[in-house]
C-alpha cells in the first residue's frame, strides 16, 4: 500500500556488518532548528540570489527525455521567480551532489538514496514530492529477472551475478543489500557477483535484452519504460517486491536568499499539471501533483536502511 498523506563530494558508503550509523550534516552546515536540513544562512553576505536558476533531475533514464517533461514546469518557475531557469542534464547521482555542493546547481530532484547524501553533504532542502491525485506517492524496490533465466526464486541468484545500479541509490543498491542480507543471508561477493549498471534503464534493458541475469530496480521506472515501449512487461519476470518508499524529492540549496527560496516552493505547489509536459511523462507512474514533505519524517525509513547497512558519508 503506498504512502497516504493525512559530493568534490565522495560519499563513502561502508557496509560494517550491523554497525550503525548516525545521521549527522557536514560541518559547514547548521540545523539549530533539528529538522535535520541545513539553515539558511543568517548573514544575508552569505546568502546567493543568482541571475539563472539551475534544476536537474535524477538521472534515472535518457536526459533528453526528461528535458522535453519538465519544459512547461520550467517556464512556470520562469514566471514565479522572474529569473531564467535552466536545465541541467546529469549523467550520476554523484555528479548532481557535487553540482550542488559545489554552488552551480540550485534546484533539484534528488532520488530516494542520494537525499540523504545531498542533505548531508551538499546543503540540499527537499520540501516536496510527486503523489497520486489522491496523495498518495511511492514506490517499489523490485527484483528482476528475464524468463527462461533458471532463476524461479531470490535464492537462485547465488552464484551468478546480480544487477544494481549505483551505491547511492535506495532501490537500485541500499534497499536490496539490506533486503537480501536480512532475509535471505545473501550477501555480494560473497554469494552474488555484484555488478553495477548506474541508472535503473541500463538495468532493465540489461535484463530485458539478457545481459543481465537479475537486477534490483524502482518500479516506477519500470512502469515508464514499459509504457513507452522501451521494453514489453513480458521480457521481464519480478522475483521480490519491496515495501512502497518514498520516491524523488525535490527541494532546493541551502543557501539561496530565503525569499528565493519561497518563490520557489510556491512555484511547485501552484503549477497546474493539466494538459503539461510534466502530466504527460509522469502520469504514465500515477503521479498528479506536488505534495508537502519533511526530510525528518518522509525519509526516516531510508535512514534506517542506511543505519541497517553501516552507511558513513563522509564529504570531501
Amino acid at each position: 500500500m503506498k504512502f497516504l498523506m493525512t559530493a568534490a563530494v565522495a560519499a563513502v558508503i561502508a557496509f560494517a556488518g550491523v554497525a550503525k550509523a548516525e545521521f549527522k550534516l557536514d560541518s559547514r552546515y547548521t540545523d539549530a532548528d533539528g529538522d535535520l536540513i541545513a539553515d539558511i544562512p543568517a548573514d544575508a553576505a552569505q546568502q546567493v540570489d543568482p541571475d539563472t536558476l539551475i534544476f536537474a533531475y535524477t538521472p534515472v533514464e535518457d536526459p533528453a527525455v526528461y528535458a522535453k517533461a519538465w519544459s512547461d514546469f520550467l517556464e512556470h518557475l520562469e514566471a514565479a521567480t522572474g529569473k531564467k531557469v535552466q536545465f541541467f542534464p546529469v549523467q550520476s547521482n554523484a555528479a548532481q551532489i557535487e553540482a550542488m555542493r559545489a554552488g552551480r546547481l540550485h534546484i533539484a530532484g534528488f532520488n530516494t538514496g542520494s537525499n540523504p547524501i545531498a542533505v548531508a553533504c551538499a546543503g540540499f532542502r527537499p520540501f516536496t514530492i510527486m503523489a497520486s491525485a489522491d496523495g498518495s506517492f511511492g514506490y517499489e524496490m523490485e527484483i528482476l529477472t528475464f524468463p527462461g533465466s533458471g532463476i524461479d526464486k531470490v535464492e537462485d541468484i547465488k552464484g551468478k551475478s546480480l544487477a544494481f545500479t549505483s551505491e547511492t541509490s535506495n532501490s537500485g543498491f541500499k534497499a536490496p543489500s539490506a533486503i537480501l542480507k536480512a532475509d535471505f543471508d545473501m550477501i555480494p561477493g560473497r554469494d552474488f557477483e555484484a555488478v553495477f549498471s548506474g541508472k535503473h534503464d541500463n538495468s532493465i534493458l540489461g535484463v530485458a535484452n539478457k545481459d543481465y541475469p537479475a537486477a534490483s530496480i524502482a518500479n516506477s521506472v519500470l512502469a515508464r519504460m514499459i509504457d513507452r515501449d522501451v521494453v514489453k512487461s513480458e521480457q521481464v519476470v519480478s522475483l521480490y517486491k519491496s515495501q512502497t518508499f518514498p520516491t524523488t524529492g525535490y527541494g532546493i540549496v541551502y543557501n539561496l536568499k530565503p525569499e528565493l527560496q519561497q518563490q520557489i516552493q510556491d512555484a511547485f505547489f501552484s503549477f497546474n499539471w493539466e494538459g503539461t509536459s510534466l502530466e504527460e511523462e509522469f502520469s504514465k507512474s500515477g503521479e498528479a501533483q506536488f505534495i508537502p514533505i519533511t526530510f525528518q519524517e518522509h525519509w526516516s525509513v531510508i535512514r534506517k536502511i542506511d543505519e541497517a547497512n553501516g552507511v558513513s558519508y563522509n564529504c570531501k
